[in-house]
């Protein structure tokens, strides 16, 4: 029985080993030269270390929430595409339905202006 389960334990052993001998050379032989553009907060829009309680602008959590609602939205494509053929028109339909919710949803939000920074 354990002899089943002996190339699955060599595909983890050989996976972890080749990715730590990627993550050391990629470190020891890699570039070392921070400077204050690199070690500056991104992506979020304010300083990581500062008060809590400090106001910043909520376009960002915005921009957040509707990256996250059209990236899952993509979840759906992958089983709905390789389940096709057994879902049929019905299953067609129904996506289809699916994708007119969300793009009324995106006119309405580009609409509003949320989509946009400035």
């Amino acid at each position: 029985m354990l002899e089943n389960y002996l190339p699955i334990l060599i595909f983890l052993v050989v996976g972890l080993g080749l990715g730590v001998v990627l993550f050391a050379l990629g470190y020891f032989l890699g570039p070392h030269r921070p400077d204050s553009e690199k070690q500056s907060p991104y992506e979020c829009g304010f300083e990581a270390f500062e008060d809590a309680r400090m106001q910043f602008d909520v376009r960002y959590y915005l921009v957040a929430i509707l990256f996250i609602i059209f990236d899952l939205e993509i979840a759906f494509f992958f089983p709905w595409a390789i389940a096709l053929r057994e879902i049929g028109m019905v299953g067609f339909w129904a996506m289809m339905l699916f994708l007119a919710v969300l793009v009324i949803g995106f006119i309405y939000e580009w609409r509003k202006g949320a989509l946009e920074w400035e």
